[in-house]
């Protein structure tokens, strides 16, 4: 009975107070860059997000996110792209091919552990649904992350379907973005809290080039929850939250500045930046992933070009990219944050309650250490 009131409460809340209030609408500042019109990573043109959240019966609370770097055949024309690995504690589909080519031919999908698989395989499909691959795809390389949800749901159930992976991609929009425990982050614990995901963007001045870095978060990682600079989780605390370790986080970083996979593995290094702000330290169990991308449209890798053997790339220099990096860490760090405020509590498998963090303290803590009025 209790979990069937708390489900119907956040139901309630959801449709009738919408969102819950986030970090910047309480006064707190991460960074020194504007954030974009959303706050998001669609700030990035056309890039698309798309969710799909199982919650069903006591036990299932799962779901599905789904990244799209612009609305088009992402396998005809493909972006550069690199993925970071800082601890590979995870099971990250599509990282070789990735790796060796420095591109993306497919939307991003996030998951849970055990629903890889079903996830790649539904990727598959839908990229032979997409124009007249058919005619001409012999290989295609998924790209999955996860995290482990399995303290919330039953993740052995395996209950998402390649239905419902389809339903996240063609669901995907722009704008803003539904952030907590929805999608990929419908189960999933930070710090001992709530987790789910987030999002956060940074547009930099002119003079520095005016582009866009946007990021999108899935949090299940632990250690010593630090915001803003101060260390909430122990003055909260709350002692199954402090040094919670385990869980992974999957990051996904997108801009438009003009990057090809040598600068955007830097730039997907500096993202870890961000987890280390919030208290995050890399536990043996907790697999810690980044992948980048560039919307640059003059640097999409046509799958076929008969009449051009040479690839025309005009690529942003080496001493340009600081402002970018900076960017990156500030977006990674406010998502993380952000995954945190905008979850709910969640009652799941075996009657297991998760609460969301107690804003209200957090917020009284941080005018104590004056980091907000």
């Amino acid at each position: 009975m209790k979990q069937l009131i708390v489900i119907i409460l956040l139901f309630l809340s959801t449709v009738c107070f919408g969102q819950k209030k986030m970090p910047r609408e309480y006064g707190i500042k991460i960074g020194i860059y504007e954030i974009g019109k959303n706050n998001a990573i669609t700030d990035v043109s056309g890039v698309k997000v798309g969710h799909k959240t199982l919650i069903e019966g006591n036990d299932i609370r799962t779901g599905v996110t789904a990244i799209l770097p612009y609305d088009g055949n992402i396998f005809m024309h493909k972006v550069p792209a690199a993925i970071f690995i800082a601890n590979g504690f995870g099971k990250l589909t599509g990282y070789s091919q990735v790796e060796e080519l420095g591109e993306i031919e497919t939307p991003i999908i996030l998951t849970n552990t055990l629903s890889v698989p079903t996830a790649a395989d539904a990727l598959i499909d839908y990229v032979l649904s997409v124009g007249n691959n058919k005619k001409y795809v012999r290989s295609i390389n998924p790209i999955v992350g996860e995290t482990n949800d399995g303290s919330l749901n039953d993740i052995q159930g395996r209950h998402l379907t390649k239905e419902n992976v389809i339903e996240a991609i063609n669901n995907a929009t722009s704008g803003v973005i539904e952030q907590g425990s929805v999608g990929a982050g419908t189960g999933t614990i930070c710090f001992g809290y709530k987790g789910g995901i987030g999002t956060s963007s940074r547009v930099l001045p002119k003079e520095k080039g005016g582009y866009t870095v946007g990021v999108l978060v899935q949090t299940n990682y632990g250690g010593n929850l630090t915001i803003a600079g101060i260390p909430v989780g122990v003055e909260l605390k709350n002692r199954e939250q402090l040094n919670s370790g385990d869980g992974s986080c999957m990051i996904i970083v997108a801009t438009d500045a003009p990057l090809t996979s040598r600068n955007l593995k830097r730039l997907a290094k500096r993202a870890m930046l961000g987890v280390a702000k919030t208290g995050g330290h890399c536990s043996n169990g907790s697999g810690e992933y980044v992948i980048a991308f560039s919307t640059a449209e003059e640097l999409r890798i046509p799958y076929y070009s008969p009449d051009n053997i040479f690839l025309d790339r005009k690529e942003l220099r080496n001493d340009k990219i600081t402002p970018l990096f900076e960017a990156v860490n500030e977006a990674t760090e406010e998502a993380l944050i952000n995954s945190l405020f905008a979850a709910k509590t969640m009652i799941g498998r075996n009657g297991l309650e998760i609460e969301s963090i107690p804003i209200e303290k957090t917020i009284e803590i941080l005018k104590e250490y004056n980091r907000i009025k």
